[in-house]
């Protein structure tokens, strides 16, 4: 399988799909890359070379003690974009993901970049401090520590068939596939990895990043997500990056990649024929 070394000498697993202009995505929490395999099998097969790599402690990755944080998250998509010698970019973040996308912009600049994108993205900061108070409380995250302590399969379970998918909103069909799929990525992360993750995702504060995006930026986020609310995501991150455009899909979970999968997918595609024009 292919593997990039990071920095610190953890060993990266990534996916390489397709030829054309690059695409890089970043997986949300606690995921891996197969939760891109939609949207790379898309762009793929319409002339983009897609890339996703499986976050540290996470999928195949190696399950490291220690570097669950944001940096190293964003060092490690570097080294993944080094390695292959990218550029031209277009740089797409899920959920945990778009906060990778935005460190990484931060830490490593724009020159290997041509566009970029959030997707139910966790910046610019998901918790409620006396300066952002309309975050979220961090019993919340707290809350998902103690469950994934106490028993973090049946917390990724209770995730899968609720909020994540939406699949406790009246009428919602999640198939029970897309849920065990969810699942089964979960159990597949490192247990102390998948928990540190945690505050990387809830507690890291991207306000100062996202204002040195530079380059085109597609954002999208459903305005019923439970799990990153529109008002804290990506309201909030189109307010700061600048000329974003902001897709938001009505009645949207979280995990809108897997529930309105057709609709992002040619969104993402339209918003990659732009480069150039």
């Amino acid at each position: 399988m292919p593997y990039v070394t990071a920095p610190d000498g953890t060993e990266i697993f990534y996916k390489d799909w397709g030829a054309g202009r690059p695409v890089v995505l970043s997986h949300g929490w606690p995921l891996n890359s197969d939760s891109w395999e939609a949207q790379m099998l898309f762009l793929a097969g319409n002339g983009y070379r897609c890339v996703a790599h499986d976050r540290r402690g996470h999928g195949r990755s190696a399950q490291v003690w220690d570097g669950n944080d944001m940096d190293h998250y964003a060092d490690d998509l570097a080294a993944v974009i080094d390695a292959l010698d990218l550029s031209e970019v277009t740089l797409i973040g899920f959920s945990t993901g778009g906060g990778e996308v935005a460190r990484y912009i931060a830490r490593h600049g724009t020159g290997r970049v041509a566009q970029a994108g959030l997707v139910s993205a966790v910046p610019p900061f998901m918790l409620k401090t006396d300066d952002n108070p309309g975050g979220v409380p961090i019993e919340v995250f707290d809350g998902l520590r103690n469950d994934s302590i106490a028993d973090r399969a049946q917390l990724y379970r209770d995730l899968a068939d609720g909020p994540f998918f939406g699949n406790n909103r009246p009428g919602s069909e999640v198939s029970q596939g897309t849920r065990d799929f969810f699942w089964l990525q979960g159990m597949q992360s490192g247990h102390k990895n998948a928990y540190d993750s945690i505050a990387a995702f809830s507690a890291t504060d991207f306000r100062q990043d996202l204002p040195r995006f530079d380059v085109p930026t597609l954002i999208v986020h459903g305005d019923d997500d439970q799990i990153v609310p529109y008002e804290v995501g990506g309201k909030a991150s189109a307010e700061l990056v600048p000329d974003a455009e902001l897709k938001t899909y009505s009645g949207a979970p979280h995990g809108l990649t897997d529930t309105h999968k057709r609709q992002l997918c040619e969104d993402l595609l339209a918003f990659l024929n732009t480069h150039g024009t």
